[in-house]
């Protein structure tokens, strides 16, 4: 069965660890603590295959960052997380695809980029068109969620999933792919 590492990314208090432990335990937390670094696993099935997903959940604070680096190379899928009602934690977003492409060294990478807190709808202060637009730029999907409600919250998880598999040229059915043959040009 495959297993898929997601690292969760964000600025403080965006709801990462609330979208998580929705996933994981059906459960939302009201107090806010700080995280350092929690890992959790959940199996799923995305498009008729089961599948771990070994999740990890960052710390928001830069304080935090050397620990998060460490993790970033390791992720085989990332959910960018910022709150609908925080233009700030918006503004961070590209600090934090700056660090995962240093770490991953390369451009390209499955993303999702999530907009938290939809049930907040008369505080937001990011527009869901320059979010999407956003997410145009980054390639990449944008979904808004809701952990509170779990709204999406199941969406994101999944939608990672398959971005992972795609981007590794897995079919959801068979697994890995056959390497394809490499041809040499002789000059």
């Amino acid at each position: 069965m495959p297993s898929y590492k997601v690292v969760v990314v964000g600025g403080g208090g965006v709801g990462k660890t609330a979208l998580t432990i929705q996933f994981v335990h059906s459960k939302f937390i009201e107090v806010y603590e700080a995280t350092i670094e929690d890992s959790y696993r959940r199996q799923v099935q995305v498009d008729e295959q089961v599948v771990n997903l070994d999740i990890l959940d960052t710390a928001g604070q830069e304080e935090y960052a050397v620990i998060r680096d460490t993790h970033l190379r390791s992720g085989d899928g990332f959910l960018v997380v910022f709150a609908i009602s925080s233009k700030d934690s918006f503004d961070e977003v590209p600090n934090f695809i700056e660090q995962i492409q240093k770490a991953k060294e390369t451009n390209e990478f499955p993303l999702v980029l999530v907009g938290n807190k939809s049930d907040q709808e008369s505080l937001r202060q990011v527009t869901r068109k320059e979010a999407e637009n956003y997410a145009k730029v980054l390639n990449c999907l944008y979904i808004e969620t809701s952990a509170k409600l779990r709204h999406n919250v199941d969406e994101i998880f999944h939608s990672i999933t398959k971005r992972i598999r795609s981007m590794a040229g897995e079919s959801p059915q068979l697994g890995p792919k056959p390497p394809k043959k490499k041809r040499c040009l002789i000059l």
